[in-house]
């Protein structure tokens, strides 16, 4: 299949959320009680579809090229045509374009002409204009009853490009059972990922599985499987494939994203043990390689959400304050910074980002669980209290509140 040759797509990163359990031991019955909160666990990122590489492939696949034919229309001047795909050869795309519109205008069914503007279009990364022009050359085609493979797929390619995947699958589904045709990995992973936008999970599977069978390093191919594996909760096949999806491009950030994500679900499903700590310590691996393309809050998030389920809370704080700085900190930084304070024994700093998060987020009680738990450590009563007493507004079944307000009640003055 003719391709135009492209890069990877930069993709951005997952949002992270969290679910704070409450799970508390009690010291004494003279002072206060002292909570131990459970860590936060890792929900699914959720990607966009801008965030993904919608169309990415191997720097090396091959450029597109117009066979030379000799089916051009005899009303068309010859000269435009024969001008236009010598311009082309000559890597003079906006020439040979123009060239090829001379031809068109002079002979609107001159299929010639209109492929040799989609192709020279193609390698002017003009996706949608590629894929009219194309479309066009293809439709004269049929009526001469001259079909050429070569442009067929080059509309494919133009229709993944521009992101109409429904329209390119059927071009695809025939690039890949052409009898006698021996499509490569990049033309499965084209069908693979029009299965997959179409929501054709299943055969953007086989697709993509046989893209990696032909190219074992076919990185985005090797992705979209982990992908799949991720969003029916296989967290081993996800961590396999990502991790070999990484290894074939260690510069894929999104890939990058769902491998921490993969490890620290793998490692909640395993429970306490050394098994977990593995998985954590891969997650803590990941969201570094992430860190080293990408530093903005998701990203710094997700590390120091890795570095919390590690615990290393301390440099989890660390990697959090950078986000955090600003005033343009989103509430789930601060209290998941506030957390790592927490379990550091860092109470005042503590209390100083879950008294930020709470500000951003007046509506979630486990802020207010943390912060209560702080400034009853801190022994700060009156101000535990009252964020116990927030709490309990606002999670009234939760029966953890009441029970911390009960405590620390006589000793707030």
């Amino acid at each position: 299949m003719s391709k135009s040759k492209i890069s990877n797509a930069a993709v951005s990163a997952a949002l992270v959320c969290w679910a704070a359990a409450g799970s508390f031991a009690q010291s004494g019955a003279t002072r206060p009680r002292r909570v131990n909160p459970s860590q936060p666990v890792a929900a699914a990122p959720a990607p966009r579809a801008s965030d993904e590489p919608a169309a990415s492939a191997p720097a090396d696949t091959p450029r597109a090229r117009p066979a030379a034919t000799a089916n051009n229309r005899a009303a068309a001047p010859a000269s435009d045509t024969a001008r236009a795909f010598s311009l082309f050869q000559q890597k003079q795309f906006d020439a040979a374009l123009a060239e090829a519109r001379k031809a068109t205008a002079a002979d609107p069914k001159n299929s010639e002409g209109w492929k040799i503007a989609g192709f020279a279009e193609m390698e002017l990364r003009r996706y949608a204009d590629a894929a009219t022009d194309l479309q066009r050359a293809l439709e004269l085609q049929r009526a001469e009853g001259a079909e050429d493979a070569n442009t067929a797929d080059a509309l494919a390619t133009a229709y993944v490009r521009s992101e109409k995947y429904a329209e390119a699958l059927p071009l695809l589904v025939a690039a890949t059972t052409r009898k006698g045709a021996k499509p490569d990995a990049i033309t499965f992973y084209y069908r693979g990922l029009s299965e997959f936008r179409t929501n054709k999970t299943a055969e953007a599977e086989r697709s993509f599985t046989e893209a990696v069978r032909l190219d074992p390093k076919n990185a985005a191919s090797l992705y979209y499987l982990g992908r799949i594996a991720f969003d029916r909760k296989d967290n081993d096949a996800a961590v396999n494939f990502l991790n070999r999806a990484t290894a074939a491009n260690a510069q894929f950030a999104e890939a990058w994203t769902y491998l921490a994500h993969a490890y620290l679900r793998r490692g909640a499903a395993s429970g306490e043990g050394p098994k977990a700590d593995a998985d954590y310590q891969g997650a803590v691996r990941a969201s570094e390689a992430l860190m080293r393309l990408r530093s903005d809050e998701p990203a710094v998030l997700l590390h120091g959400q890795a570095l919390i389920n590690a615990k290393q809370y301390a440099r989890a704080a660390t990697v959090l304050e950078r986000a955090a700085a600003g005033d343009a900190a989103k509430g789930e930084t601060l209290y998941l910074l506030g957390f790592a304070y927490t379990q550091a024994k860092n109470h005042p700093k503590a209390v100083a980002a879950l008294e930020r998060a709470a500000a951003k987020m007046p509506e979630d009680a486990n802020v207010y669980r943390f912060l209560g738990y702080n400034h009853q450590l801190l022994k700060q009563y009156a101000k535990a209290l009252a964020a116990y007493e927030r709490g309990m507004a606002l999670a009234p079944d939760d029966p953890y509140f009441k029970e911390a307000a009960d405590q620390v009640r006589p000793f707030a003055k």
